[in-house]
Parts: structure tokens; C-alpha cells; sequence
């Protein structure tokens, strides 16, 4: 089985801080300049739980980017990169402490992705993943990526990626571009936008009714809730561990889920693999393994 995750390539300049913010003054923190992207960083994750994943990208004709790719590839994910001269390879600041994270983005190239990319990335592939940044900024690349996957029968995931895009665009318009969809991933942001304030479960639900199929209600330390295409709900709590930096732990989480299921496992042992590695994540600083 072949995941192909469609997205983002990024470079992550994260500060886990060490005290609260000082407006206009200074802050511990400590400081790294790692590998990130949403697609990238599931893609990687997949690989180190076993999975064949390939990542489906765009980058800068810049150092940033080669490195990217170098990495990722060290990490046993088959890239194809778009490389886009003249452009940068998107970079995002992430301010993280106290459980939660603050984001300033550039995406650079990765508005660019191509259509021509995405079609050559998803031959042989049997899941497509998404990242919904794919949909929701300047260039919606990911509603190619979504119509293809259909044609050629792949199993889709969506991750629902950043609340506040979410607000922008808005719920309907949002169901309508991913709709049906084999499984989306929400934080506990991400779902109130998507579904209203509520219960977990009943956020869920609503998600998974939304998209024709089954919905995943990311809970950070609380675990997570899985809404099935048939109703069911499947709950899972998360081990206890000390939190270094939450940066790119529910792509983790997404990555434990769909490296199980691929692997054959049912419900409730995939949700248990996604929950253990979010929570490896979460232990060291960055967003990769």
C-alpha cells in the first residue's frame, strides 16, 4: 500500500519558549530551524511507521529547499518536488509553549504545485492524503489532487489543517470542496469551526455526516474520537507524557492512523497506534521523527 500526500513543504523555525511571551522585550526560548509542512511532515512520519509514502510537493530553487528534500529523503519518503525558480521555499515561525502553538507563514512555492506534479505523484499510489492548506490559500491545487484521486479509486484522507483559514472560507464551502471523503482529521479548534461548539463526539458526527464518511476529533492529551462512516464511535485516550513542543504531533497522529489501517488493523487498535505516536511526537522539539 502507497500513501501519496499532497501539500506543503516548509521550513519550521521553532521557538519552544521557556516563559510566557514579553510583548516588546525578550524571551527564553530554545531555538531550532527544522523540516516542516504539513504533508511533509506526515509523509516522514509514515515512513517511520513503516508505511511507503510519497510526498508530492513544491520547493524553491534555494538552498532551503535542497535541504528539504535531503532530509526527507534520509527519512525514507520517496519526494517528488517541484522545484520553482525564482521563488522561496515556504518558511513558517512557530512560537509554541504552554501546550499550544502561534504560526507566521510563508508559503512560497508551495502555491505553485502543479497539476502535472500531482497526476505523475499519484500513479501507484492507493491513499491520498491531503492537507487542506492545498485548498484554502491563494491556489487550490488540492481540488486537483481530490479530483484525480476519485477517477483512480484511492482510498482520501483530508486534515483540515488551520482553524483560522477555516473561519475564512467557512464550513459549507469548505464540506463542498472535500465532499465525499473517505476520513478527515480535526483538532478540537478545527472541529468547533467545521461542526460548532459541542461535545467531541457529537463534533464528530457531524463531520463524518458532512463528508459521507468517517471523522476524527483530535483531543491533544485527551486522546481523540472517531466518528465511523456507520455511526460508531471509537474513543481512544492518550498515554501521559511531559510536552516538549506539540509542533507536528497531529501529523503524526494522522500518520500512526493511516499507517495502521493500511496495515490492516481495525478501528480501535489504528486509533491506539495514531494516539502513541502523537504523543512521541510531542517530545522533542520539531516536527519530524
Amino acid at each position: 500500500m502507497t500513501v501519496v500526500c499532497v501539500g506543503d513543504i516548509i521550513t519550521d523555525v521553532v521557538a519552544a519558549l521557556r516563559a510566557p511571551l514579553a510583548a516588546d522585550s525578550d524571551t527564553p526560548a530554545r531555538i531550532r530551524v527544522t523540516g516542516g509542512g504539513q504533508a511533509a511532515n506526515t509523509a516522514a512520519w509514515l515512513a517511520a511507521a513503516g508505511a511507503d509514502a510519497v510526498l508530492v510537493g513544491a520547493v524553491g530553487d534555494d538552498q532551503a529547499g535542497r535541504d528539504r528534500i535531503t532530509e526527507l529523503t534520509g527519512l525514507g519518503v520517496r519526494v517528488r518536488a517541484q522545484v520553482c525558480p525564482g521563488v522561496e521555499t515556504g518558511a513558517i515561525v512557530i512560537l509554541s509553549g504552554d501546550g499550544v502553538r502561534s504560526m507566521v507563514t510563508d508559503r512560497g512555492a508551495n502555491e505553485l504545485l502543479a497539476e502535472d506534479e500531482i497526476a505523475a505523484g499519484l500513479s501507484g499510489g492507493t491513499r491520498l492524503h491531503l492537507s487542506a492548506y492545498t485548498l484554502l490559500g491563494k491556489t487550490t491545487p488540492g481540488l486537483y489532487a481530490l479530483a484525480q484521486a476519485r477517477t483512480r479509486g484511492l482510498a482520501v484522507s483530508v486534515d483540515a489543517a488551520s482553524a483560522q483559514p477555516l473561519r475564512e472560507l467557512g464550513a459549507a464551502e469548505f464540506f463542498s470542496r472535500i465532499r465525499p471523503c473517505d476520513l478527515l482529521f480535526a483538532n478540537r479548534e478545527e472541529a468547533e469551526v467545521l461542526a460548532g461548539p459541542g461535545e467531541p463526539h457529537h463534533q464528530a458526527l457531524v463531520l463524518a455526516a458532512e463528508i459521507g464518511g468517517g471523522a476524527v476529533v483530535k483531543l491533544g492529551a485527551a486522546g481523540a474520537v472517531w466518528a465511523l462512516p456507520d455511526g460508531e464511535l471509537v474513543r481512544q485516550t492518550a498515554p501521559e507524557t511531559e510536552a516538549v513542543d506539540t509542533t507536528g504531533a497531529g501529523d503524526a497522529f494522522a500518520a500512526g492512523l493511516l499507517a495502521a489501517l493500511d496495515a490492516g488493523a481495525d478501528p480501535r487498535a489504528a486509533l491506539k497506534a495514531a494516539v502513541d505516536l502523537g504523543a512521541r511526537a510531542v517530545t522533542r522539539i520539531g516536527a519530524r521523527p
